[in-house]
């Protein structure tokens, strides 16, 4: 990775998008088929040691891991984080780096859904929503931000959501919606910060099939259907590219922007 925002000595594509030897944090890859795993599965193709991290589900990340680093021959580890705890972001930070000894990326994907509206839910459903989403991506920022600095080198990844360019319809989410706009702000801001050493960009994904939006009614999430220009929710495995490009070298003169992957649903 070059120094701060200089450019790459590498000038092939395959080198440039190479993580060989590069440590990739990705929190939220405790699932069998989110984002965060396929973010996670992206980085070990191409090369990367990865630190993992779960909130409420160690057996699913232990599983994680140790099939990543079965099939692609990287060290893989995982550790258990509170998102929303910056005292447990600082520890988490610290053991990784103790395990690996530096962090060339972060992709800060661990987040909470919203269920409900400002007036209709309650105080906690909105604070819970804002820290995890807004909150403790920007405390992962503070703590890595440090050692990107020290380094002088780093990428940071948020992944953001469209919901943060648009108000969804027909659900009710106004503090998802709210915290991720944030958090594409957030990025830009950090890339403006960081300009002297580190690169900060967010990803925007529309409906991506996860399992987390099953509980939703069949008929709302048939009108979703109707406004994705596409005709289909996403599948994860469709965002591994984004994220294996903002935190390779190939984007190396890419920082402060947000890449939308939604099937076309905002360019309505």
């Amino acid at each position: 990775m070059p120094q701060g925002n200089g450019i790459p000595k590498a000038s092939r594509l395959l080198d440039l998008l190479s993580l060989k030897g590069k440590v990739v944090v990705v929190t939220g890859a405790s699932g069998p088929r989110g984002m965060g795993i396929e973010a996670a599965r992206g980085c070990a193709e191409m090369g990367a040691d990865l630190a993992i991290t779960y909130s409420s589900r160690p057996d699913g990340a232990r599983k994680n891991a140790e099939e990543l680093s079965a099939e692609h021959g990287v060290t893989v580890k995982c550790y258990k984080l509170d998102i929303g705890d910056y005292n447990d972001v600082e520890k988490v930070v610290g053991d990784i780096l103790k395990d690996f000894g530096k962090i060339d990326a972060f992709v800060a994907n661990a987040g909470a859904t919203a269920d409900t509206g400002l007036v209709d839910g309650s105080k906690e459903d909105w604070d819970r929503v804002i820290q995890t989403d807004l909150s403790g991506t920007a405390y992962c920022a503070k703590v890595v931000g440090r050692h990107f600095k020290e380094r002088g080198q780093g990428s940071f990844v948020i992944t953001a959501s469209m919901s943060g360019h648009i108000a969804n319809y027909p659900q009710e989410q106004t503090s998802y919606n709210v915290a991720k706009a944030g958090c594409i702000h957030l990025a830009k801001s950090l890339a403006n910060e960081w300009r002297g050493f580190a690169r900060c960009n967010s990803i925007s994904p529309g409906y991506i099939d996860t399992g987390l939006s099953d509980f939703v009614d069949k008929k709302v999430q048939d009108l979703w259907m109707s406004m994705i220009p596409l005709g289909r929710n996403g599948d994860a495995k469709e965002l591994k590219g984004a994220y294996v490009y903002l935190v390779s070298d190939a984007s190396s003169y890419t920082t402060g922007s947000d890449i939308v992957i939604d099937g076309g649903y905002t360019c309505r």
